[in-house]
């Protein structure tokens, strides 16, 4: 009887909840309905700038994850977009970033090799996984939870994941010399 009382209990916010995910679809249509045009020149360098800078980064990501090149091209396109319409905030840039490069190849490399087509499938399902579970917690907003994290483990999380990269990159330096230590032999 008392498990029965806090399931309800639980259960109470959830019709809040599910009627607020009209109004979160129906972002967009607010977006355009507010739109002031003379806002119109300053978003399309905004965005020209954002592109200049993602698109790059996009295809670093990707190979970070051994992924082709592409696939960091479509993730930066979709998540902006994506951002741009139901993002909360006019200042934040949304895309591929180098922690979530890293937990992809993590990920992946223990499921199916790099390069495989096995590796491609396993790394679009996870595409849509992830984006599934990303909507529900949106909807859900837990990100007060943030709150709890410290300061420094944010910074050793950073630091980590910059180091990693680091030292995954090694071997892409090390194939380069080689390639013009080989080149060098070649031309003597």
């Amino acid at each position: 009887m008392r498990i029965g009382r806090q399931a309800a209990a639980l259960g109470q916010p959830l019709p809040t909840s599910l009627g607020a995910i009209p109004s979160v679809f129906a972002q967009p249509v607010r977006l355009f309905r507010g739109y002031q045009l003379s806002s119109l020149r300053p978003d399309l360098v905004a965005g020209l700038t954002v592109a200049v800078i993602l698109l790059p980064q996009a295809i670093a990501y990707a190979l970070i994850a051994e992924l082709p090149p592409q696939t960091g091209l479509y993730a930066a396109i979709v998540a902006a977009i994506i951002g741009a319409l139901w993002g909360s905030s006019n200042h934040l840039q949304t895309g591929p970033t180098n922690a979530i490069s890293l937990l992809i190849l993590a990920t992946l490399v223990t499921m199916a090799t790099p390069g495989t087509a096995e590796y491609l499938v396993i790394a679009g399902l996870m595409a849509v996984l992830v984006g599934v579970i990303q909507l529900a917690m949106g909807l859900a907003r837990p990100g007060v939870l943030i709150n709890f994290v410290s300061h420094s483990v944010i910074v050793g999380f950073s630091a980590g994941a910059g180091v990693l990269i680091a030292v995954t990159q090694l071997r892409l330096v090390r194939e380069y010399f080689d390639g013009l230590a080989d080149a060098w032999e070649c031309a003597a």
